[in-house]
């Protein structure tokens, strides 16, 4: 007697379809220099895999496309001298503003509601962001931390924000 084996309810599935978005994400990161590229690479391929096409950042734009993977190719980075003008134009345009990072009257990210048409501005690994980029934010979101350091990565805090984004907007 041959004993069968069931049908594993899991199979592996590398590299699925893309899922399409019905219209493209209104949905900009904004960025100070970065210490490291490795942090901007990651921002980058975390950005293109949620649909994301634009970059803004000031000072280096280095990316290691190893890390970066095929989102270097889909991503378009601009590089600013000042990303506070950019962001006082865009705001302009019906685009909210909105900060990573702890400040007082900071909101949790779990309970913050993105508008559709947002920049998400992250802050520098040390410094965070400066008091001029503060002072154009709409609105300020952090991300709860239960253990220590006192924040998260810039690179994880990033994705995370942009987790909950697409989270929100599924569609785009």
């Amino acid at each position: 007697m041959v004993k069968s084996t069931p049908e594993p309810r899991f199979r592996h599935e590398r590299h699925k379809s893309l899922s399409p978005l019905p219209q493209p994400r209104d949905l900009i990161i904004a960025c100070p220099p970065l210490r490291s590229k490795v942090n901007l690479s990651r921002i980058v391929r975390t950005a293109s895999c949620c649909g994301v096409r634009r970059i803004i950042t000031n000072g280096s734009t280095k990316i290691d496309p190893t890390i970066a993977r095929d989102g270097a190719d889909q991503v378009e980075i601009e590089s600013r001298r000042s990303i506070v003008p950019v962001l006082k134009k865009l705001k302009e345009n019906g685009f909210q503003i909105v900060g990573l990072e702890q400040t007082t009257n900071s909101k949790n990210l779990h309970h913050f509601q993105f508008a559709r048409k947002t920049v998400l501005v992250v802050g520098h690994e040390r410094h965070g962001l400066t008091d001029e980029v503060l002072g154009v934010l709409d609105h300020a979101v952090e991300i709860p931390v239960y253990g220590l350091p006192f924040s998260y990565n810039v690179a994880t805090a990033t994705s995370m924000a942009l987790y909950e984004y697409c989270r929100q907007f599924p569609g785009g």
